[in-house]
């Protein structure tokens, strides 16, 4: 995997809901909140902590960012590379790409569901 890491400060966006993109970031410091815009107002929804992805989704269906994150303090992050990835994920049977596509497709709409 790449080695390029990307620095934010606390209160800096990562990524703002409806974005396009293809990057998906690994948490190797700090914490992160998850908003959703619901009349204009920022609702947070999720956090996430070191360790954990940040924008896999849109990583890997190609659709807009379903939510806003920013940094809740000073964050380290690990930009995987779309393209290793993707080299990766060719090599996998029929089944695994079967499963990712309908977990994704299951989650983007609970997260369509999901009232604030």
């Amino acid at each position: 995997m790449s080695t390029d890491l990307i620095e934010i400060k606390a209160n800096e966006y990562l990524m703002r809901e409806g974005e396009e993109s293809a990057q998906m970031y690994y948490l190797q410091s700090g914490s992160l909140a998850v908003f959703k815009v619901n009349d204009g107002a920022e609702n947070q929804i999720g956090t996430i902590y070191s360790g954990e992805l940040v924008g896999e989704m849109s990583f890997l269906d190609k659709e807009p960012r379903s939510a806003s994150v920013k940094a809740i303090s000073d964050s380290k992050l690990l930009i995987i590379p779309v393209e290793k990835f993707e080299k990766y994920f060719s090599d996998q049977p029929s089944w695994y790409k079967a499963l990712i596509h309908t977990l994704l497709e299951r989650l983007r709409k609970a997260n369509a569901r999901i009232r604030i």
